[in-house]
Order: C-alpha cells, then sequence, then structure tokens
C-alpha cells in the first residue's frame, strides 16, 4: 500500500493531493475583495514592488510572457505595456475565479488583443519547451503544492536566454522590525481580512503561508537545482518581499 503523502496548507499538515483545492478555497472566498485587499494590506506599496519586478524581468516589445498565478492580471496589464502589440502575455490562474476578475478587468480596459487567458497549473505547464521568453510568478510559488516542479516546468517552457521571476512574500532579518511585521501579519491583518473580505481564516492561512515558504537563499538553491543559473534575488521593503531571478541558458 502506498503510504500518503503530506505537505503544508499554513501551519497544517494536508494530504498532498487535497492541498491545490484548499488553495483554491482560500482564493475563491476572496476574489472579489482581492484587490482592495492587497492595497489596504500593503498600504498600496504591492503596485510598487510590481512595477520593480517588471523592471528586472527585462521583458521588451514583442516578446512572449506567462503569467503565472496572475490573479487579477496586475503583472499582466504591466507585462502588456512592454511587449506592445507585436508580443505576447498568458494571464494564468489555477483559480477560476481569479482569472475572471482578471479577464473582466482587461476587457474593461479595452485590452482585448494581446494577452491569453489560461486557467493553468503551475506544476503541469501545457506548453511545448521553449516557448517564452519570460515566466513570472508573482505572489503564488508559496501556494503550490510541490515548488521544485513548478520551477522545473517553468524552466523547460522558457527559451533558451529566458529568465523567471518570481515575485514573493519572504523573510525580514530578526530584529525589531520583523517582531513588528510578525506582530501585523498575525493580529492585525487577519482582522482586517474579516472585516473587509468577511474571511478571517484566509488571511490567516496568508500569514502562515509565508512563513513557511522558502527563505531567500534556499530559493535560490531551489532555482539552481531545477537548471537555472546566474539566480540571485532583491529584497524589498527590509525583506517582506523578495523578487528572485534566474535565467535558462
Amino acid at each position: 500500500m502506498t503510504q500518503e503523502k503530506y505537505t503544508h496548507f499554513g501551519y497544517k499538515q494536508v494530504p498532498e493531493n487535497q492541498k491545490a483545492s484548499m488553495v483554491r478555497g482560500v482564493f475563491d472566498s476572496v476574489a472579489d475583495r482581492y484587490d482592495v485587499m492587497n492595497d489596504l494590506m500593503s498600504m498600496g506599496v504591492h503596485r510598487v514592488w510590481k512595477r520593480v519586478a517588471i523592471r528586472l524581468s527585462n521583458v521588451h516589445h514583442g516578446q512572449k510572457v506567462l503569467d503565472l498565478a496572475g490573479g487579477t492580471g496586475d503583472l499582466s496589464l504591466l507585462f502588456h505595456q512592454r511587449v506592445g502589440k507585436t508580443g505576447q502575455v498568458v494571464l494564468s490562474d489555477i483559480n477560476a475565479e481569479m482569472l475572471r476578475h482578471g479577464r473582466d478587468r482587461l476587457i474593461d480596459q479595452g485590452i482585448i488583443d494581446g494577452i491569453a487567458c489560461a486557467q493553468i497549473n503551475a506544476q503541469f505547464l501545457p506548453f511545448a519547451d521553449n516557448q517564452f521568453d519570460c515566466v513570472s510568478i508573482g505572489f503564488g510559488l508559496r501556494n503550490v503544492t510541490d515548488k521544485a516542479m513548478a520551477l522545473e516546468s517553468i524552466y523547460r517552457v522558457l527559451k533558451p536566454g529566458g529568465r523567471v521571476i518570481i515575485l514573493e512574500f519572504s523573510h525580514p532579518p530578526e530584529g525589531l522590525f520583523k517582531k513588528a511585521y510578525d506582530f501585523y501579519s498575525f493580529n492585525v491583518l487577519p482582522k482586517i481580512g474579516k472585516v473587509v473580505a468577511q474571511d478571517e481564516d484566509s488571511y490567516q492561512y496568508l500569514a502562515e503561508s509565508i512563513r513557511m515558504h522558502p527563505p531567500q537563499k534556499e530559493l535560490i538553491e531551489m532555482m539552481q537545482s531545477a537548471g537555472f543559473e546566474r539566480c540571485e534575488y532583491f529584497n524589498l521593503t527590509n525583506g517582506i518581499v523578495a523578487i528572485h531571478r534566474g535565467y535558462k541558458l
């Protein structure tokens, strides 16, 4: 008999084959208020983090980009501005509700050409090898069940010379700042979620999932194991967020 594998869902241990559906439930719950909550919990700074990620991607006119865990489309919109009409952006998410919000937002802004939408699990990318100049995953890698598998899948679909951009909550250094951040994460953030999104549990999960995500240097090692070279990271807001970049050479 095969022994059932377990993984973490926040601080809980859950069967590995159930995590994706549990994560889906979290984002189904918060999809309608996702953008509002992002602005509130980061005081708008998430918009700066995303623009830095776009700049570090070095994406330019005519290139092809896969935006994994793209949610309501913030990064896809910025990538679209970079690649222009001759390029292509694929806005993707494992969660249908989040993807629907992103698609509707693009349509509302009059963007019909140049961006495709696809419901995708980052571990099983349905693309041929060597398709994209850049693959991004913004605030989504920590929710993936098998991160190593996702990184290998991303590496496969990148063109030689292509790069991955991982924008994710990370780990500030020990000290007073980290203590204040931890207090905010576990005592304030879930209460904001309760009032604004009517969902305290999902934002408790958010705080826990960040702590379970690999620290900056450990994620570099995972990227290297997947085949990426010239791997580096850039801490933002004292390490609350980090952008990791690696190349397929």
